[in-house]
């Protein structure tokens, strides 16, 4: 099987080459795909060196599928030529997430929805993914009615930039700046450019996308999104109001038994989800916390924990290909 990585030499696409190895992925011949100034370049995976390409030379290689990382832009420009030489994207920017003829995928949700004739298939925001990860098996018992959520997430959703002004700060060091604020010792409420509702393209993307990979508009969802000094992963309080009365139990339990998830909620023992010491390179989403919200009937909060880069990113990704194998649309 040929596998395209466009994006390859960036965070999530290096991210995808180590998941594709770790995962076992049946890759016959990897294509590397990175900008004009990286190509003839080589990269190492497992074991051999392979050349860099450019897009039009990946195109003409004809990869059986390409797993997108490259920014917005590059995806609308690039990804619909993949598709017409009969490569299946699966796409990491936010370019098609929201157009009604794509999929929106994140596999133990809603990954059988994917046919033959899904050429180009979303990849959620990372966000988004660990948080629907615990939403829909609690919708499914519940309903849910409304979501407020604030999130805390890692410069690595920025990418190398961000890491390398963090360090730098920390260090004492001069550098170029990622963002517009210190972020060592800092917090930054902003992620993305705001709309002219006063919410942000990340908060948005958080209201629209969990609608459409939950399969309900009805569900209504308040998002904050913050960038904080960490590195490993994305962290969301989360407030949860039910059209019934929800029992604890009942959901520690369904949660426990849901692929992907697991329970960390022993705060007597001081066991709670934490991003560089449970989710960094870990593919689970971790979910703790769990109390009900004593300020109005019908509703709990929880605090959910995953790593952007792995589930948020590169192993969603993959697990979508995967998917496509299990479902006969890709041929190993």
């Amino acid at each position: 099987m040929k596998v395209a990585v466009v994006g390859a030499t960036g965070l999530v696409g290096s991210k995808m080459l180590e998941v594709l190895t770790q995962r076992n992925f049946p890759v016959t011949t990897l294509i590397p795909v990175a900008s004009e100034k990286s190509v003839g370049k080589k990269i190492t995976w497992n074991n051999i060196n392979w050349e860099v390409v450019s897009m039009q030379t990946a195109i003409e290689m004809k990869p059986d599928v390409a797993l997108f990382s490259a920014g917005g832009g590059t995806s609308i420009e690039w990804a619909e030529r993949f598709a017409e030489v009969g490569c299946v994207v699966i796409d990491n920017s936010s370019a098609w997430r929201m157009d009604p003829n794509k999929k929106l995928v994140v596999p133990e949700i809603n990954g059988d929805s994917i046919t033959v004739d899904d050429k180009i298939i979303a990849n959620p925001n990372c966000s988004t993914i660990q948080m629907v990860m615990v939403l829909k098996p609690l919708h499914d018992l519940y309903k849910i009615k409304r979501v407020v959520v604030s999130t805390y997430q890692s410069v690595t959703g920025t990418g190398v930039a961000a890491v390398d002004q963090m360090m730098n700060e920390r260090a004492g060091v001069p550098g170029p700046m990622a963002y517009r604020y210190p972020i060592d010792l800092n917090l930054i409420p902003q992620i993305d450019v705001f709309t002219e509702n006063g919410y942000t393209k990340e908060e948005m993307k958080m209201i629209n996308e969990t609608k459409k990979i939950m399969g309900d508009d009805s569900i209504e969802v308040s998002a904050t999104a913050v960038r904080v000094p960490v590195i490993g992963g994305h962290s969301e309080s989360v407030n949860i109001e039910f059209e019934r009365e929800p029992s604890l139990e009942e959901i520690r339990s369904v949660l426990a038994n849901t692929e992907g998830v697991e329970v960390l909620d022993n705060p007597q023992n001081f066991e709670y989800p934490m991003p560089s010491i449970h989710a960094h390179e870990s593919d689970l989403v971790f979910v703790g916390r769990l109390r009900k919200d004593f300020s109005q009937p019908k509703t709990i909060n929880c605090w959910i924990v995953s790593d952007n880069l792995r589930k948020g990113a590169a192993t969603n990704a993959v697990q979508i290909a995967e998917k496509l194998l299990n479902r006969g649309i890709l041929k190993a």
